[in-house]
């Protein structure tokens, strides 16, 4: 199965770009395909929450847009140390399988918690759920780390 997907190569720094673009899709898509299009302002996006305030909309509709602008913007506060993760992992030599089994989880983890942010959230149920989601997403992070530090 590996061979099939090529992952007997390492694709970890791959994982970067992506977890990027990851990172901005749930902005692209309430800021450009949806209701949200009318209250965002690209030339002053940090505004986007604060017009969504006063605006007339259903609330459930208010509230997953103000998720989706939280969920951006913890990714953007997870990305860096994800990124040097990765860099610390390379750099000191970790096998290809162990980059990509933890790189590829830490995708996983931030869609997961990406969706549990903006839609899984209408159910208290679910809102401890993403703190786990998103320790899982660090752990593997951390993970690299640790292993990076031991190969040396």
């Amino acid at each position: 199965m590996a061979s099939y997907l090529g992952l007997e190569r390492n694709i970890s720094y791959w994982t970067i770009p992506a977890a990027l673009i990851l990172a901005l899709s749930p902005r692209v898509y309430w800021s450009r395909t949806s209701p949200g299009r009318k209250f965002f302002d690209p030339s002053n996006p940090r505004t986007f929450t604060a017009r969504l305030d006063s605006a007339d909309i259903d609330k459930k509709l208010r509230l997953q847009l103000q998720r989706s602008e939280a969920a951006v913007a913890n990714a953007f506060e997870t990305l860096g140390l994800y990124a040097a993760a990765v860099t610390a992992g390379n750099a000191a030599g970790l096998p290809a399988g162990t980059m990509n089994t933890l790189s590829l989880g830490y995708l996983a983890s931030r869609v997961l918690y990406t969706w549990i942010y903006i839609w899984g959230q209408e159910s208290r149920k679910m809102v401890p759920l993403r703190t786990v989601v998103w320790l899982v997403g660090m752990s593997f992070t951390m993970t690299l780390f640790i292993a990076a530090s031991r190969s040396q």
